[in-house]
């Protein structure tokens, strides 16, 4: 089927779109995302109303974008144009947030970055949409989108929220951290991480701290590091100090 929309014209892939019974819609989306012909693509852009859709159609759509695995430049233009300036369900709005990281990332890891002026756009988006947000749940949301985009120049805004946020927004923020390759885990980052694991300058939640262990476990460990977060396991409650005791195992391995 998809096969069949990549050489097929735009008026019949709209066509399949407006006349698909209601059960199969969300299928054709899913495929017409697929084929990612400019044909297919330009379909979508006319069919899909982010204003009148349910809301399950629309979430199957950016889904179905954010976990292409080779996605092109005008699949990310598609998806930034049906989220700018739209007032959308706040399931939809996250759906669309993420999928924007994960196409981020997925054109960067195929070289595209520097070639894809979408590329810049999404970046922006996501960014300037962080500095903006009040709210702990957008701030949230942002964080998972940066983490999906995997972007070195994120690094230093990942920090700061890591160290500074509520529970929810370190969380996040260390999380994002852990999808980095370890080139790009600086001794900066590791500093960091030390301090949320060892509580230097507040209180973090149980999910963080371990998260914060696992970067520094996984990243060509300092000695020092090792010794340190062992000894912290004799202050941690069961389940932690054990997690942690494989975790040491495995990276001594």
């Amino acid at each position: 089927f998809i096969q069949m929309l990549r050489s097929a014209k735009k008026r019949d892939v709209l066509q399949l779109l407006r006349r698909a019974p209601e059960e199969m819609l969300p299928f054709v989306v899913e495929a017409a995302v697929a084929a990612q012909s400019v044909a297919s693509l330009e379909a979508l852009s006319d069919f899909m109303d982010f204003g009148k859709h349910p809301k399950s159609l629309l979430e199957k759509f950016l889904y179905a974008a954010a976990f292409s695995p080779r996605p092109s430049g005008e699949l990310l233009h598609l998806v930034l144009d049906k989220l700018d300036g739209k007032q959308l369900a706040p399931e939809v709005w996250e759906s669309g947030i993420v999928a924007v990281g994960a196409l981020v990332g997925k054109l960067c890891q195929q070289k595209l970055c520097a070639l894809q002026q979408e590329v810049e756009r999404g970046v922006k988006t996501i960014l300037g949409g962080l500095r903006g947000a009040k709210e702990e749940s957008k701030v949230v949301i942002y964080l998972l989108a940066l983490g999906n985009a995997v972007l070195p120049e994120s690094i230093p805004t990942l920090l700061d929220h890591a160290e500074e946020g509520s529970v929810a927004i370190t969380t996040a923020a260390v999380s994002a951290l852990q999808r980095f390759p370890a080139q790009h885990i600086s001794t900066k980052v590791k500093r960091a991480m030390r301090r949320i694991f060892h509580e230097k300058r507040k209180s973090y939640d149980k999910t963080c701290r371990l998260a914060a262990a696992e970067i520094l476990l996984n990243n060509e460990p300092l000695p020092m590091d090792i010794i340190n977060i062992l000894l912290a396991t004799n202050e941690l409650e069961t389940e932690m100090a054990t997690f942690l005791l494989l975790k040491v195992q495995s990276s001594l391995r």
